[in-house]
């Protein structure tokens, strides 16, 4: 008998198991996620960013490291199962953000922060650059507090976007759209400084952003 196939059928199929459970995939109750458009600005609301699984001795959460995937071109909140094709643009997990290329995807995105508002920016400058993602050692949006779109404060443990911060991102198949990131807590609503580290770790994670083509 033949004992090569089997091995190698079962081979394939523990591999192909573990690849498909390495997929993030969004685990959040989808309901309070919504999109809206008025004019040329679509405005996304509740989309989460990692789910939070957890928290550290020291109080810091932990997630379960699976991104939400979006197209700004389309406007939709991108299936997972699509996460190595260019139909997404922006994933989020966290205070991470990706852009579609390089290390992050097939695609031919990039990303700039653009010191300016949202309103004032109306054509992408000619001397920008476009950076691309080395993950996980850096992002084209860089990860940290003022650094990019947002400030963490310590003493309150509260994530602030940074007003006057734009985002501009050339999507995975090379259009350009304008990205500002509204709020980072479910609702909308930043906690008070005064709430529970509870609540202010239960209701992160979830963006508000609006954006416009270009």
């Amino acid at each position: 008998m033949n004992t090569k196939f089997p091995l190698l059928l079962l081979s394939f199929l523990f591999v192909f198991a573990a690849c498909e459970k390495d997929k993030p995939t969004p685990v959040v109750d989808q309901r309070a996620y919504s999109v809206s458009t008025s004019g040329n600005i679509i405005t996304v609301r509740n989309l989460p960013g990692d789910t939070i699984v957890g928290t550290t001795a020291q109080g810091q959460p932990i997630g379960a490291g699976r991104y939400s995937f979006f197209s700004l071109e389309t406007g939709q909140w991108i299936s997972n199962a699509d996460s190595n094709s260019t139909r997404w643009d922006l994933a989020f997990a966290g205070t991470i953000l990706r852009v579609n290329n390089a290390t992050s995807g097939p695609g031919g995105g990039g990303a700039f922060v653009y010191n300016g508002t949202f309103e004032s920016l109306t054509s992408v400058p000619t001397d920008s650059t476009f950076r691309v993602d080395n993950h996980p050692i850096s992002y084209a949006i860089t990860r940290g507090s003022g650094k990019a779109w947002y400030t963490y404060d310590g003493p309150t443990n509260l994530l602030t976007p940074i007003p006057g911060r734009t985002l501009v991102i050339r999507t995975a198949n090379g259009q350009r759209a304008k990205v500002e990131i509204l709020n980072y807590y479910r609702g909308g609503t930043t906690p008070s400084a005064s709430s529970a580290d509870s609540i202010k770790t239960r209701d992160q994670r979830f963006f508000h952003f609006r954006y416009s083509k270009m």
